[in-house]
This record gives structure tokens, sequence and C-alpha cells, in this order.
């Protein structure tokens, strides 16, 4: 298994579990019938926290939807190129970052760890077709 496919995966994965987090802040903050009622103005706000963590989810699904589709062209079109697989650890490491600075609620470093992510992103897109 290649960088590429590991660190796509893990990215993967990571997306797949990280609303764990915050549907735990909503039972402990409505309780178990509460967390799976639907949204109403009626219940209890959740954490601040797990609100920020919530909207870092939806834009490492965001992110993840553009970074995906170019790993797996790069898998296919230029399996033995080293730069993909680099590109690959520093989108996750951006995202996973941007999860958890989000989450504490660090504005400046979110920014910038959200900016590795997206610039991973572009370099993929751009090294796949043949730009650079």
């Amino acid at each position: 298994m290649s960088q590429l496919e590991f660190y796509t995966g893990l990215s993967a994965v990571w997306i797949a579990i990280a609303w764990v987090p915050y549907l735990l802040d909503r039972i402990m903050v409505r309780g178990l019938v509460g967390a799976m009622a639907n949204p109403s103005p009626d219940l209890a706000p959740q954490s601040d926290w797990a609100v920020r963590a919530k909207a870092a989810h939806v834009v490492a699904i965001q992110a993840f939807s553009a970074f995906a589709p170019l790993a797996i062209l790069a898998m296919i079109r230029i399996p033995e190129d080293g730069y993909p697989n680099i590109l690959a650890m520093t989108f996750f490491i951006g995202i996973f970052a941007h999860y958890v600075i989000y989450a504490i609620g660090i504005t400046v470093l979110r920014t910038l760890s959200f900016s590795l992510a997206a610039l991973s992103t572009l370099a993929l897109g751009l090294r796949v077709l043949g730009f650079i």
C-alpha cells in the first residue's frame, strides 16, 4: 500500500468517525432521546466546541470530496510518483488539525491548517493534470 492510498484511506476513516465527539456532546446536553430528535429551537443548545466540531466536519467532507477523486486519479495515472504521497499526508495532517483546532476555537491556526489541506488538494490536481 502506498502512502497515497494509506493517507487517503486514513482521511476517509477520520471523516467517517468525526461525528462521534459532537454526537456524544449532544447526548450529554439533551439526553439520549433528545439527541435523536429532529432539530428544533426548543432543544437545549449544544456546547460551543461541539457546534464548531460539527462545522469542521462539514468542511472536511467538502474538502475530501475534491481530494479523493484526485487521489484516485493519481493512483491510476502516476502510481510511481512520490509527490502525491506527500500531498496525501499533508492533506490528512491539515484536515485533522483543522478539526481539532476549530473545535478548540483557535481562529488563525484553523485557517492555516485548512489552507494546508486545500493547497495539498490544489497541488495534487496540478500534478495529476501534469502542470507540476
